[in-house]
């Protein structure tokens, strides 16, 4: 197997494996562009998850086919969004430590959903397989470009593509639109920004319901294109690793983008290692722990100095100075 071979395998697998990490990975970096902090990325992903489960299975039930899991994914993201009003009016409204909050949506998200199987499923505790994935294919024409068409346009998904293009999209509101300025002046200074006239409340309700939005399509994601069914280990980890992702890119869209994109490579080269010389006569537990390993060293020593927005994780208290 020569080093094409190698990259032919390995990198579809990372741009799969990362784009749940991507879509939530920017969820997170509205919400704390605004001034607040979501540690319930994993639980907003596992409700997108469930509901991707839930709804793709009931769309093929009705006959809807193919469309089933892209019908199911608009849902997984609208209901991550009422979901995280639970942490945007705990955490705004009341004032409360959003950290804590954070934590809360995690179990809250993860007994609900079990809770809501076993209802579901007559006491199962997971869904049943879905018949329709998002699956990957050949980008027509893309596919037969000479070396980057087998790396990047072969066995691939659209909504990975799709990913990518929101992500840049993102940077253009956080940056170059006056709702990302007003976004960014809460999330630095909302007194000042308060002084300006903008409404903190209210856009800091905005950006926590958009994490949720992008939180849940995250959690349905991985469901329709990696997980195929339910189960309350389905997300296991996935929601910290894009918190992860979202600190390394520096809490910027594209850098969350890029990170999300790195940690996709470690995870994929635990399930591609058995393919790949050399890693195939490691132990299966070392290419298990990997992605974890690799996000810890990178955070820890790599990162750099990266400042999280100045009111990050405080509360706001409207006339206070």
């Amino acid at each position: 197997m020569d080093f094409m071979q190698i990259l032919a395998i390995v990198i579809p697998s990372a741009i799969l494996t990362a784009t749940p990490l991507i879509f939530t990975a920017l969820g997170g970096v509205l919400c704390e562009r605004s001034g607040v902090v979501n540690i319930g990325l994993e639980g907003l992903m596992v409700v997108g998850a469930f509901s991707a489960a839930i709804f793709t299975y009931f769309f093929e039930q009705h006959g809807l086919g193919a469309a089933s899991p892209w019908l199911a994914l608009l849902i997984a993201g609208l209901l991550g969004g009422v979901f995280s009003i639970i942490h945007a009016i705990a955490s705004i409204s009341f004032r409360a430590e959003q950290v804590v909050s954070g934590v809360a949506i995690n179990f809250l998200a993860q007994g609900l959903c079990l809770f809501m199987v076993k209802l579901l499923f007559d006491g199962k505790g997971q869904t049943p397989y879905i018949a329709h994935r998002i699956d990957k294919i050949d980008i027509p024409l893309l596919h037969d470009i000479p070396i980057i068409g087998p790396l990047l346009f072969s066995n691939v998904t659209y909504i990975s593509y799709i990913a990518v293009i929101i992500s840049f999209f993102v940077w253009y509101v956080i940056y170059k639109t006056p709702f990302g300025l007003r976004l960014r002046s809460v999330g630095e200074h909302p007194q000042a920004a308060d002084t300006l006239g903008i409404n903190v409340t209210k856009t800091r309700y905005i950006a926590v319901i958009l994490s949720g939005v992008f939180g849940g399509l995250g959690g349905g994601v991985y469901l329709v294109t990696i997980a195929s069914n339910y189960s309350v280990s389905t997300i296991a980890g996935q929601g910290f690793l894009a918190i992860a992702a979202m600190i390394f890119g520096k809490w910027h869209p594209v850098g969350a983008m890029g990170a999300a994109l790195f940690f996709g490579l470690a995870q994929s080269l635990s399930i591609t290692g058995q393919q790949v010389p050399v890693l195939n006569h490691l132990p299966d537990v070392f290419l298990l722990i990997a992605p974890y390993v690799i996000t810890i060293l990178a955070l820890a020593g790599f990162v750099g100095r990266a400042d999280a927005p100045k009111a990050s994780g405080i509360p706001y208290i409207k006339g206070k100075r």
